[in-house]
């Protein structure tokens, strides 16, 4: 459906009262109260909020943005109207996307959108894990200067989050997650005018969830009308929404997007295709509305998967390319017809560089990443782009969720087309003794280990690898660890991880 069905206008209703109510307060006390009414708001968006999930996917594809050059891009700094929509989709591997090369046609949505905008060909997550992985991305730091590589460690009030950077600015800022990993606790609702935990009707019947150990009921659905509530109350002035789906992470599937078959690989093609729906379905209801003419859309991913390519399943295990090439997709104000690749090697910390860049607002201190503007000018001009041979890391405390063990880290470090993955030497692992070494050039898969073809490359990236592993917080303190209670605890099990 496209339109809003009665039980969604009832919900819209619902949440319209509670700001005709409170707009009769005087300017004072609603400037003081807005972030806690719209929070209250959007609760209620979430929880009484029914959207069905038969989504209609034979809706038009109209796109009526004006063509773009690398001047448009250029000048996005310099305007004042730009808005942001962050898209993360939790436990996306990009090379399960049509767009990314693969076979099935699993990605719609997301094909659509690169072929108008920017696609990141060569793109890689700094952990397997939400938590250590979300904290780098927000802070542009890899998850040692970041400080977040164990359960109960959280963002320290000294880092510096792109929200902040923006709610400085005057954006209106909002977060809208399902992950427990990214709550505010844990220190990443920093710059959030709300930041809001969403919890919408159980899921119908004819949606399938196929992840045993999941016990959230809800579906990124629910997501779609509290987003809505927020640009119908906020659309006029400046903001930032970002919207954390869960669907993928959950298996979940419906009878339209049941394509692909029924082993748990073809499950999470399906899940894919049904989160395609979702983000067409809060893409189109923002096109009615009037918010694409002027919205940059960001769409990432924390991690990806593995499905028994090395005998490991799941993610948060190891940090080889399965659990950590992730997409990153950009889309614009205005189209870019064809589209435009950008295939040098980036990462997670270079979002928010790249994406604060455009908008030509200040910068994050002090960064592992960097802004890659530079190659998608160089790309809308038709301009080379060499690798320039850039490290890129991905970091996993193997022991992230054993409060009284000490850290085993194991890192992967990609420089052109090597990639170095140091596994922890003590204890052994049953599966890799050993450090290995991949080269993409001749094996895309990376299955085939090459460390003693290529002794000097070794010898090099594990240099690096120590050097990175001893790196420490531009704040100069240790991590910041967070008594976590047994409400909360139970929380992140319901995520289907094992915690003490």
């Amino acid at each position: 459906m496209c339109g809003e069905s009665d039980a969604d206008g009832g919900g819209v209703a619902l949440a319209r009262s509670v700001f005709a109510t409170f707009a009769a307060m005087s300017e004072p006390i609603l400037s003081q109260r807005w972030p806690w009414l719209l929070a209250i708001a959007l609760a209620l968006g979430g929880y009484v909020f029914f959207l069905s999930t038969q989504f209609d996917i034979e809706i038009g594809d109209q796109d009526d943005r004006p063509a773009g050059t690398a001047e448009d891009i250029e000048a996005l700094a310099e305007r004042d109207d730009v808005n942001v929509l962050f898209i993360l989709v939790d436990t996306l591997r990009a090379d399960r996307l049509h767009t990314y090369g693969y076979e099935r046609e699993t990605s719609p949505t997301f094909d659509r959108i690169a072929s108008r905008g920017v696609k990141f060909d060569r793109h890689l997550a700094q952990s397997s894990w939400t938590k250590c992985s979300m904290a780098s991305m927000w802070t542009g730091l890899n998850p040692t200067r970041a400080g977040v590589t164990r359960f109960d460690h959280r963002l320290v009030d000294e880092a510096t989050l792109p929200a902040e950077i923006m709610q400085e600015a005057g954006y209106r800022t909002v977060g809208l997650y399902r992950n427990g990993w990214v709550e505010g606790y844990f220190g990443f609702d920093q710059g959030f005018d709300v930041y809001v935990r969403t919890h919408g009707a159980p899921a119908p019947q004819t949606v399938v969830r196929q992840n045993p150990t999941i016990q959230n009921r809800s579906t990124d659905a629910a997501l779609i009308p509290s987003s809505m509530e927020f640009l119908r109350t906020y659309g006029d002035e400046r903001w930032f929404l970002y919207v954390h789906l869960m669907d993928l992470h959950e298996y979940l599937y419906d009878e339209n997007s049941a394509k692909f078959g029924t082993q748990y690989t073809d499950v999470y093609d399906n899940a894919i295709l049904r989160v395609n729906f979702v983000i067409k379905e809060l893409l189109a209801r923002m096109r009615r509305a009037g918010h694409l003419e002027n919205t940059i859309i960001a769409i990432g991913s924390d991690h990806g998967e593995a499905f028994s390519e090395r005998g490991i399943e799941g993610h948060a295990r190891k940090v080889f390319k399965e659990t950590t090439e992730v997409p990153f997709l950009l889309s614009f104000p205005f189209k870019l017809e064809g589209g435009l690749d950008i295939g040098s090697r980036s990462s997670n910390v270079d979002i928010w560089p790249t994406l604060l860049d455009l908008l030509g607002l200040p910068a994050l201190p002090d960064t592992d990443g960097r802004s890659r503007k530079p190659e998608i000018l160089a790309a809308a001009r038709g301009e080379p782009m060499p690798d320039s041979g850039e490290l890129a890391i991905a970091h996993l405390d193997q022991n992230w969720g054993k409060r009284e063990q000490a850290p085993l880290p194991t890192v992967s470090i990609t420089r052109n087309n090597f990639r170095y993955v140091m596994h922890p030497s003590e204890p052994p692992s049953a599966l890799y003794k050993e450090d290995q070494l991949f080269d993409a050039t001749t094996d895309t898969e990376e299955l085939s280990d090459v460390i003693r073809a290529e002794p000097e490359v070794a010898k090099l990236l594990k240099e690096e690898v120590d050097r990175y592993l001893s790196s420490e917080p531009p704040w100069g303190s240790e991590a910041q660890t967070l008594e976590i209670d047994e409400i909360q605890l139970n929380q992140l099990r319901a995520l289907g991880y094992k915690l003490p």
